[in-house]
């Protein structure tokens, strides 16, 4: 590497256009640890490159800290070492590099605000009322004065159950269901708000309403209530900084006062009831009569298990206007809100006092028109608001969402107006795609969206019916794609954390993160096993990756590196000595389309391939891990192990695999197949695949893999076939039924227009409806990940993670016109944008950021000339940072077939 330019040499050409900490720039009260700097670059010098970078930061008082000038090349995850090193410290940091031409200006500043040192400096009580599950929600107040000319106010807050906190009867925040899921038994988090804005000179009040949450709320599939506990309560410091250095304490304690207002019930599955009647006008603000409030309850509180969080928060995303369906009946109105999403609606009404107005939520329409109800199951998805006054009210629910696209208005209030509030933890877009198939443009929407929908809190399988659960087999699944599609470093970091977490109090990796279902009873005859299930519990080492190569996040790695060692040494003692995982219960390649309707566990590939295939898989995911992160003697030991399973799973299983569809596309994927035998293997699937006319054989495990084992081994033909078949049992039939999202049933509606019972085997007593049809079950959308990188044509490298290395390897299928994708990488925009020009012309625009190299590999021909901006160069070259226009003459597109 070049020498260093002198410190007065100066760079104007190359500025820094991003800096970003490890965690979302809207948090504050973060953990006490070093930040770790991701940065991005622009110069007008094409041949720039970063030799070197120097931090800065500068503290409240105005003290600096410079760190020594490093030569270095990286920008993602820098550790910014020395300047943060206590609790409630606020740092602006900076940052500077040099190129060969000189250092740059110092970076536009990055904020990192820590928070308490731990929960112990929650100096006050946890305070609640008496009530029970599906009761009034307390509602807490507490005067104080603040006498003085505020410098800086900062509340730190958390609770059993979920919360709002008002100041002044303004709330502190714009986000939702706070404190958010963890893993509550042995990890709960604390938020940090700033509140300086939102204390008044003299007298203040501030004032909370608990929810029941998932800590008392009715959570999973069996219905059961008080999962993590019984009551409800406020854990709550405000630390005021006056202009002179003085400090004020409001903490809870008992000389807060306790009450219920109009929310009378408030659950996450059944929605609100909210009588006006019942509100106690001006309990926010200061000088309301509470005389008549009971004195708090006090609850103990393990403050020892309280983090600050470092999760994305969960914020309105979104608004959609209704589309008035039906109102023939006067105390009816239909209403359609265009999109399926996760959220509740805001109505406005014109009505009189004592008027009930209740609102119905569902995915789909029956005959009728009416709202298709029974796949929420038990989840009763309504809200009941009771008028206080006559005239105009805009009505919300609180401490509740559901999954919708229509809603139901009934009551004898005139309908005035309705907006759909979409909700999600996924806040922030990264990737961006369109083509020239309108179609496949709407499955990139439909799969943003049940994304978007079932990141709340934490990734749910379904945003509707009474489950809402973080399952490990979806959340593998879709990890790699949403990721492209959003910026979710943080969210999964949290949810890992979790999965740790429960792992080491369960003694396995468990089915859903937080693992509630170790909580309850088993559906059926109790047969299910929950923990170290193939495909599900391998969420332990297949998302830390899916991060790794998405963001470059070597951070995520570290974390999990000893969750990684116990679930495969789990695994290993499973097998007592034998070859393979013994033959038991696994959910296997759940939902393959050609299961038993009501057991969709039954598929065609046999469950003990799946699970030693999968069990391999995660073996080298741990020695891929241990060589990035980890230890020698770890690598060695799991490397040995992952090809001796491989061998042995091929020579027992092999034969068996290549008969289905998901067996082929697990073994070729999982590098099972062996070198040898792969293109056989290969030829197998694709014709099979040819055979069926694309139609989806495979469930939740073998079909994010199918397009990939295809497209990899030269089979673009099949895989287009796959990817663009209309006929049912694909997903643009999906499209062709409107659909807005992606369901969990690839027949959920049937061709007659009928819509699919669900059923399911586990009925029993305390799951009398058991059925499975959710029409937002993100799992299949994992296909938008083959989508970019070979529709458009943009990848990362697992090798040089985090689009530092990108492949732009469009491969076109017979009939598109032009597919673009844009990506907002650690390093900066990538993107690529091609169309076929004439006849014979593949012609694109590719787009490099600072500190990214990029390889070009164009679909060629035997005639095909390829021109990187006019020079003609052969295919496989490597470019740095620019702008680029590509040419390919004669382009290999592939033909494929659309059944449909």
């Amino acid at each position: 590497m070049s020498s260093l330019p002198a410190a007065s040499q100066r760079d104007e050409a190359t500025r820094i256009i991003g800096l970003q900490t490890q965690f979302s720039a809207d948090l504050i009260g973060l953990p006490i640890v070093d930040p770790q700097l991701t940065w991005q670059i622009t110069s007008e010098r094409p041949d720039a490159v970063q030799l070197a970078y120097e931090i800065s930061s500068v503290g409240e008082m105005g003290d600096v800290i410079t760190s020594a000038a490093v030569t270095s090349a990286d920008q993602i995850e820098i550790l910014a070492s020395g300047h943060i090193s206590k609790g409630r410290e606020v740092r602006h940091l900076r940052v500077r590099i040099a190129t060969q031409y000189g250092w740059s200006e110092f970076s536009p500043y990055a904020t990192f605000e820590t928070g308490l040192a731990s929960g112990s400096e929650l100096t006050g009580e946890s305070i609640g009322d008496a009530s029970s599950h599906s009761e009034p929600s307390p509602i807490l107040r507490k005067e104080f004065q603040a006498s003085k000319k505020v410098a800086k106010a900062r509340l730190y807050a958390t609770s059993e159950g979920i919360h709002t906190l008002y100041l002044n009867a303004i709330p502190v925040t714009q986000e939702f269901f706070t404190p958010g899921w963890t893993a509550y038994d042995d990890r709960r988090t604390f938020i940090t708000y700033d509140v300086t804005s939102l204390v008044q000179d003299g007298g203040n009040c501030i004032s909370a309403e608990l929810g029941d949450g998932w800590t008392r709320g009715k959570l999973g599939f069996m219905n059961m209530y008080d999962n993590y506990g019984k009551n409800l309560h406020l854990l709550a410091q405000l630390e005021i900084t006056y202009v002179d250095g003085s400090k004020d304490v409001v903490a809870s304690d008992k000389s807060w006062k306790v009450s219920s207002g109009e929310i009378q019930f408030a659950d996450i599955y059944d929605g609100t009831t909210i009588d006006y009647t019942k509100r106690q006008k001006g309990w926010q603000l200061v000088g309301f009569n509470d005389s008549a409030w009971a004195a708090p309850v006090i609850y103990p509180f393990a403050k020892e298990t309280l983090v600050a969080r470092t999760s994305t928060r969960v914020v309105k995303v979104d608004e959609f206007a209704s589309r008035i369906l039906d109102s023939k009946n006067t105390t009816r109105t239909l209403l359609d809100f265009t999109q399926n999403i996760s959220g509740w609606v805001r109505l406005t009404v014109d009505g009189k006092k004592g008027d009930v107005v209740t609102i119905r939520h569902a995915e789909v329409l029956e005959p009728g028109p009416n709202l298709h109800t029974a796949a929420l199951r038990t989840a009763k998805a309504t809200d009941h608001f009771t008028l206080d006054r006559d005239g105009r009210h805009v009505l919300e629910p609180k401490f509740t969402f559901h999954g919708f696209q229509f809603a139901e208005v009934t009551g004898p209030a005139k309908f005035i107006s309705a907006v759909g509030v979409a909700i999600s933890s996924a806040n922030e877009r990264r990737g961006f795609f369109t083509s020239s198939d309108a179609r496949l443009n709407r499955l990139h929407q439909n799969v943003v969206w049940s994304i978007a929908d079932n990141m709340v809190s934490v990734p749910t399988d379904c945003p509707q019916r009474d489950e809402r659960l973080g399952w490990t087999g979806d959340a593998q699944a879709i990890a790699m794609t949403s990721n492209t599609l959003f910026k979710l470093g943080s969210f999964w970091r949290n949810w890992l954390t979790d999965l740790w977490v429960d792992q080491k109090r369960v003694g396995g990796v468990g089915a859903v993160v937080p693992d509630i279902l170790s909580k309850q009873p088993s559906p059926g005859d109790g047969g299910w096993v929950i923990t170290d299930r193939a495909g599900w519990a391998d969420a332990a080492t297949i998302v830390p990756m899916a991060a790794y190569e998405s963001y470059g996040s070597a951070a995520t790695l570290k974390q999990q590196v000893e969750s990684i060692r116990a679930y495969v040494e789990s695994l290993s003692a499973h097998r007592k000595g034998e070859k393979f995982l013994p033959e038991e219960f696994q959910f296997g390649d759940w939902c393959d389309p050609d299961a038993p309707v009501d057991q969709p566990w039954l598929s065609k590939v046999k469950a003990q391939f799946v699970a030693n295939a999968f069990f391999a898989n995660t073996v080298q995911l741990a020695a891929d891990t241990e060589a990035l992160v980890g230890d020698a003697a770890h690598q060695k030991k799991f490397t040995e192990l992952a090809a001796t399973l491989k061998k042995d799973i091929w020579e027992h299983f092999g034969q068996e695999a290549k008969e289905t569809t998901a067996g082929c596309s697990i073994a070729l994927e999982f590098g099972i197949v062996p070198a040898s035998e792969k293109a056989a293997v290969a030829k197998i699937l694709s014709d099979m695949v040819i055979a069926d006319e694309g139609k989806i054989t495979t469930g939740f495990l073998g079909t994010p893999l199918i397009l990939h084992a295809l497209s990899k081994n030269g089979h673009f033909d099949a895989a287009y076939t796959m990817l663009m078949r209309r006929k049912v049992r694909s997903w643009l039939y999906q499209v062709d039924q409107k659909a807005t999202t992606i369901w969990e049933r690839w027949d959920a509606i049937r061709e007659d227009g009928s819509i699919h019972k669900g059923e399911m085997a586990t009925s029993s007593e305390d799951q009398p409806d058991a059925s499975m049809i959710s029409f937002n079950h993100y799992a299949y959308g994992a296909v938008i990940d083959w989508v970019y990188r070979n529709v458009a044509g943009i990848a990362p490298t697992t090798k040089n993670p985090g689009y530092r290395h990108i492949t732009f390897a469009p491969r076109p299928g017979q009939g598109f016109t032009y597919a673009s994708a844009d990506i907002n990488t650690p390093f900066g925009a990538a993107g690529i944008s091609w169309e076929i020009v004439g006849d014979s012309v593949l012609s694109a625009k590719i787009t490099v950021p600072f500190g990214s190299r990029a390889v070009i590999d164009f679909p060629l021909s035997t005639n095909s000339v390829l021109r990187v901006n006019g020079k003609t160069v052969s295919n496989g070259v490597e470019v740095g940072y620019g702008a680029y226009e590509v040419t390919a003459s004669a382009p290999s597109i592939a033909a494929f077939k659309v059944a449909g």
